[in-house]
């Protein structure tokens, strides 16, 4: 969430950052923050005052009853005891004020940097860059859905009985190939530098709160009500929450993780859209990074892992394109935003297949996630950045659309290690 430091000394800026995010009553969400943190500085003024007088007066009885003045020492005591009482009504005003303080920020999103596009949607997003090469495919080609069928990779009607839709059943060359892709993505983090983890795939609520999940999010995630626990949309949930509570050294920074998960979505009001085939699941296979950086580095860190990213979909030999997304496009918590789309040649559409992200200090502050300066001491909160690398359901559908040949869909070259074979097609596995 945003620091109230940064609400009380840039108010202007906020206000205008969260208007570029198109979020309602901007001016009116701010002014409420500060009235409500300026009478807990009130009503903290106030008790320490009182605390202060009650200290004085405590040392004032123990004298007066040594000279026998004890009349006056009974009066000092009535004094001490009414003050007790206001320290206790003025500690209770503070603690309310805190809670709505914290209340207002968590409903108040990140603000965009300054190089964050304007507009309202999609169609306001900035192409930055086109990379790939397009595939010229036969003229009966088919979407990933109908080739999955052909060849007998992908059972979405099995997946449908098993659990319902958005669940399909991968099964002989379509499992190991996705078994190909997370090995692939995974070997490639670790020869940029990232340690893998393997977290739990369910979070308790302070994680979902500390990432900016909860309450922002909670009707697109699958809540275990008994446990009061949420299967997680992304590893960026449990990876970043590692540092939950925690002081770096600076030394220590830039932190790079990697995780492979499985991710669950509700897809909440995602009726009436594209829903085919692998296009838009509530269970699927991510890898995702995770960096904990200091400010001052922390805009190399995105660019690194954005060249990560693209290195990937390169290597893959899929058309690619990559957006700074506008204001009214971008998460909740995001300060910048950057996402890859890949081109699906026979759907003839973009689909997004990663995003990756700057946080600034908003889920830092959230998740008390600090470091250590090494020359002053001082400790200040971390940035955190996250982006898939990547999502497994598009990129599939993207390597069978725009690799299908007469004699079976070509695996690429980087695949075909992991693989074992070079062609997913209709001979036994």
């Amino acid at each position: 969430m945003l620091t109230l430091k940064l609400i009380n000394e840039q108010t202007e800026r906020v206000i205008k950052g969260l208007e570029k995010k198109h979020f309602s009553d901007a001016q009116k969400a701010i002014d409420n923050v500060l009235a409500t943190d300026k009478k807990r500085r009130e009503a903290q003024t106030k008790l320490d005052q009182c605390l202060a007088e009650s200290k004085q007066l405590a040392a004032q009885i123990g004298a007066l009853m040594k000279q026998g003045k004890k009349d006056e020492a009974e009066s000092i005591k009535a004094q001490v005891a009414s003050l007790k009482n206001q320290t206790k009504e003025l500690q209770d005003i503070m603690d309310e004020a805190q809670r709505q303080v914290n209340e207002q920020l968590c409903a108040i999103p990140n603000i965009p940097y300054d190089i964050v596009p304007e507009g309202t949607g999609a169609e306001d997003n900035l192409v930055v860059k086109t990379g790939g090469m397009e595939t010229e495919l036969p003229k009966n080609a088919l979407p990933h859905w109908e080739l999955a069928k052909k060849y007998n990779l992908i059972d979405f009607d099995l997946g449908v009985k098993i659990t319902g839709a958005g669940f399909p059943v991968y099964r002989g060359k379509g499992a190991r190939l996705q078994r190909a892709l997370i090995n692939f993505f995974l070997d490639e983090a670790r020869k940029s530098g990232y340690e893998e983890i393997m977290p739990p795939t369910v979070v308790n609520q302070a994680s979902g709160y500390g990432t900016g999940q909860l309450p922002d999010k909670e009707g697109q995630m699958y809540h275990c009500n008994v446990d009061d626990f949420y299967l997680i949309p992304t590893a960026e949930v449990p990876v970043t929450n590692i540092y939950r509570d925690v002081i770096l050294n600076e030394k220590d920074l830039p932190i790079k993780n990697c995780a492979y998960t499985e991710c669950f979505r509700r897809e909440a009001g995602s009726y009436g859209k594209d829903v085919r085939g692998l296009n838009r699941l509530h269970e699927f296979s991510k890898v995702e990074l995770v960096r904990i950086d200091t400010p001052e580095h922390s805009d190399e860190s995105h660019k690194e892992m954005l060249a990560h990213v693209e290195g990937l979909l390169q290597k893959l030999e899929l058309p690619y394109r990559i957006l700074r997304l506008c204001g009214g496009d971008m998460s909740f918590t995001a300060a910048i935003c950057y996402d890859f789309e890949v081109y699906s040649e026979a759907q003839k559409r973009w689909l997004e297949v990663s995003s990756v992200s700057n946080f600034d200090t908003y889920q830092a502050n959230r998740l008390k996630c600090r470091y250590r300066r090494t020359e002053d001491k001082k400790t200040e909160l971390c940035h955190t950045l996250n982006g898939s690398a990547l999502a497994l359901p598009r990129i599939v559908a993207a390597i069978m659309e725009n690799n299908q040949t007469p004699e079976g869909i070509r695996v690429p070259k980087c695949l075909v290690p992991y693989c074992g074979f070079e062609m997913l097609d209709d001979k036994p596995f």
